[in-house]
């Protein structure tokens, strides 16, 4: 049965199920999945490496379901022409992520795709509604890679009300099943947006060995810090640190990050070469809280159908019990 909310009236789409745009990650391959399945899949446009993302958008020529193309606002910013390609593909919307969308949000909606926004405070979800957001993602420090302070339970009720029905709000940030959707339902939120359980797919690009550990993790095992940014030497913006599953590399520096900071020339050449072998004793697997939630390696299709069903079910359960204490 269809779930159908404001944001799946938007987007045009059977279920209120979004996945990530997981840089690297989610290719075409999940794009094509998750999208197929009736759900809304997001290309991951990440930090712009323009070859990558000429290839995967030349995979979805004549995919005629609706779809997505994620940037990381503050580094597309860097590369602006890389919007002109994405733009090209004629995805349904364009997810920006951290950073002002406004420079952008013109040259989308004249293309006419939507512009979805992530946000992680009422601060950023004002600025993106000023800029035009037909979408808000609201995302909780729970999620996978990137993100800032807030709880998903605290956060998606401040930007629904922030909202005021305005446009839909998504809810991000340690959700991998139908109860997460119900809950974020409840809470006044459109849909969801999924990343980890999405990375645990058939389809996702990322290596077997790190699906594999984000299945074994227990929902305590990951952590938000700046660790893999200093060790791969990139600078991101306050407030924004990234989560990713605990390891040795991980352990060794937890406190110790200004000794990190100073050991960079040594440090970043063994963890870039550690990425390129994954060995992810020291690569970090950017997974969020949900990995206890997470313990198999589906097809994408079936994520997307079990999620439906499950919220299904509880929704259903819901209105009985509402029915019967009535009577």
């Amino acid at each position: 049965m269809p779930l159908t909310t404001p944001l799946t009236t938007k987007l045009g789409v059977r279920h209120p199920i979004l996945s990530a745009p997981m840089d690297i990650v989610a290719g075409s391959r999940l794009v094509r999945a998750v999208s197929s399945a009736g759900g809304f899949g997001i290309l991951g446009g990440g930090y712009g490496d323009r070859s990558w993302l000429e290839r995967e958008i030349a995979k979805l020529k004549g995919f005629s379901m609706p779809f997505g193309i994620g940037f990381i606002t503050w580094s597309l910013a860097k590369q602006p022409e890389l919007l002109d390609l994405a733009i090209a593909a004629r995805p349904r919307a364009i997810m920006l992520s951290f950073g002002d969308p406004g420079p952008f949000a013109a040259a989308i909606k004249a293309a006419g795709a939507l512009l979805i926004c992530q946000v992680q405070d009422e601060t950023m979800a004002t600025q993106a509604l000023d800029a035009g957001a037909d979408i808000l993602i609201a995302q909780g420090t729970e999620a996978g890679g990137h993100g800032a302070s807030r709880t998903t339970l605290n956060i998606v009720p401040a930007i629904v009300d922030l909202a005021a029905g305005r446009v839909p709000v998504v809810a991000a940030g340690g959700i991998a099943d139908g109860r997460g959707l119900a809950a974020m339902l409840m809470l006044g939120a459109s849909g969801v947006l999924l990343g980890t359980r999405f990375y645990a797919s058939q389809e996702a690009d990322g290596a077997d060995e790190a699906k594999r550990r984000i299945c074994a993790a227990k929902s305590g095992e990951t952590i938000r810090s700046v660790i893999f940014d200093l060790s791969r030497n990139i600078t991101w913006p306050a407030p924004f640190t990234g989560r990713c599953l605990l390891n040795d590399h991980a352990r060794r520096w937890m406190g110790r990050e200004i000794d990190l900071l100073q050991q960079r020339s040594v440090i970043v050449p063994d963890y870039m070469a550690a990425r390129a072998s994954a060995n992810f004793d020291v690569a970090a697997i950017i997974a969020g809280e949900a990995v206890g939630l997470i313990h198999d390696i589906p097809p994408a299709a079936e994520i997307v159908g079990r999620i439906a069903d499950e919220t299904n079910q509880i929704l259903q359960g819901r209105r009985n019990s509402s029915l019967t204490a009535a009577e």
